[in-house]
């Protein structure tokens, strides 16, 4: 995180007789990878230009056990799990917001049966029910201003969760061109990051799933690919070099695109 950048930490605020209304899930990627760390500020921007009352756990978050289930490895899965959950719990934690489908998933879907049962939000929900709300206000003629933006589904937001219109609804706001690909929303294809596939040697094939959708996103002329998901974004920008088009096409998450382009 940028030492510019303070950032409420849930002990502190419980310690200070004070309960935020939310909790900032940041996740692996958003704490340790260079790339994402620019979205968890981005992120932390957004939140801090609204007033959200709200803290991260910082060293008491772990993984939330979503790789080691989807390999096959529910023993710890669990360990991790439960170690979370019972952090949370302690400080009565009752909303969550993350910017990983992945995480968001694994505490939406699988905690409620170890004792975790949380209202989790992921942060295009977050972000399109800001921007409604009218407490994020979009710059009319931004740096968007008539680019063409596709947006990737991620697998853990569209299929398993169904979440297909508000990151589009975010995009929207933008006073850009939003172009889709062939293969979105139900059919949309994956980065080739989802099930644990990230942290492994790729499957044998002809293709590398990321360069296939890469196919999708130069179809669509897009100077700007949207993603909402750490691991998608890592894919798509490999695509993007595979393709040399670095100097053409930029991969930005939903949090950076809309802190570009707010009213300060």
């Amino acid at each position: 995180m940028s030492e510019k950048i303070q950032v409420p930490v849930m002990a502190d605020k419980v310690a200070a007789g004070q309960n935020p209304e939310y909790l900032f899930w940041v996740g692996c990627a958003g704490s340790f990878d260079s790339r994402y760390q620019r979205v968890t500020q981005a992120f932390v921007q957004i939140l801090d230009a609204v007033g959200i009352d709200y803290a991260v756990l910082g060293p008491e978050e772990t993984c939330t056990g979503d790789p080691a289930k989807r390999s096959g490895n529910e023993f710890l899965f669990q360990m991790q799990a439960i170690q979370n959950i019972e952090v949370m719990n302690m400080y009565e934690v009752k909303k969550i917001i993350t910017a990983c489908p992945h995480c968001f998933n694994t505490i939406k879907n699988e905690y409620p049966a170890l004792g975790g049962n949380y209202e989790v939000i992921h942060h295009s929900s977050f972000l399109q029910e800001l921007i409604d709300s009218g407490k994020v206000k979009m710059s009319g003629g931004g740096e968007f201003k008539g680019k063409k933006i596709t947006y990737h589904d991620s697998c853990y937001l569209g299929r398993a969760n169904n979440i297909y219109e508000a990151p589009r609804k975010v995009l929207e706001a933008l006073d850009a061109d939003l172009a889709e690909m062939k293969r979105c929303r139900t059919k949309g294809l994956c980065c080739g990051a989802g099930g644990a596939q990230m942290f492994k040697e790729a499957e044998k094939g002809k293709k590398e799933v990321n360069i296939e959708r890469m196919d999708d996103v130069l179809e669509t002329k897009a100077q700007i690919v949207a993603a909402a998901c750490p691991f998608c974004m890592t894919m798509l920008s490999d695509g993007v070099k595979h393709a040399e088009k670095e100097t053409e096409i930029e991969v930005l998450d939903l949090a950076e695109i809309v802190a570009k382009n707010m009213d300060a």
